[in-house]
């Protein structure tokens, strides 16, 4: 998810790593932080891998004693960047995670590329929503049973997966509404052509 933080943030513009590093921490704290000594080998990591390369637009500046690089995207950042946004197989048990990250940055994408992101995450939502449900069906019936497991235990279960639930069927409302306006941010940049 880093890297696609980090090549998202670029695609804007030069940034310096100070700064990168700031953004993600207000993205993912309080409690999880990313400190500059995770960052800097995930920075050279990209930098030697081609996807992205010092700035040579930005300004140098100094953050106290500290002189700040500025990093820019390159073209194969940009195609990994791509890549990235379009993938919707990698890291199934954290897709929400990714999906909502991706949302910030749909400009760049073309806009069926958009709607099959959030189509895709609609269905995921619904698969999460469907087996919790059949699952607490299960459990209320009697035909999925847990060994020594009294009422107060049963009923706390339920409580957690209806609170998934719950959960699930809001992320899904709000897929599609996101994606009732990209239906129509799609027909207008269609409508008005090149």
């Amino acid at each position: 998810m880093y890297e696609l933080i980090i090549l998202s943030l670029l695609m804007r513009g030069p940034i310096h790593g100070y700064l990168i590093a700031k953004i993600i921490n207000d993205m993912i704290g309080p409690v999880a932080k990313v400190s500059h000594g995770w960052l800097y080998p995930r920075l050279a990591r990209l930098e030697r891998d081609g996807l992205i390369a010092p700035s040579l637009e930005a300004e140098e500046e100094q953050h106290g004693e500290r002189h700040l690089h500025a990093y820019e995207i390159t073209e194969a950042g940009r195609k990994r960047f791509h890549q990235l946004m379009i993938d919707t197989t990698s890291n199934p048990g954290e897709y929400a995670k990714f999906f909502w990250q991706k949302m910030c940055y749909l400009e760049y994408l073309h806009p069926a590329e958009r709607l099959h992101l959030v189509d895709h995450y609609i269905n995921y939502c619904q698969m999460h929503i469907l087996h919790l449900k059949a699952q607490a069906k299960k459990l209320v019936e009697g035909e999925m049973q847990y060994h020594a497991m009294d009422l107060a235990q049963l009923e706390a279960t339920l409580h957690v997966l209806r609170r998934s639930i719950s959960q699930w069927q809001v992320d899904c409302e709000y897929a599609t509404n996101l994606r009732e306006k990209e239906m129509a941010r799609a027909l207008t940049e269609i409508s008005s052509g090149p």
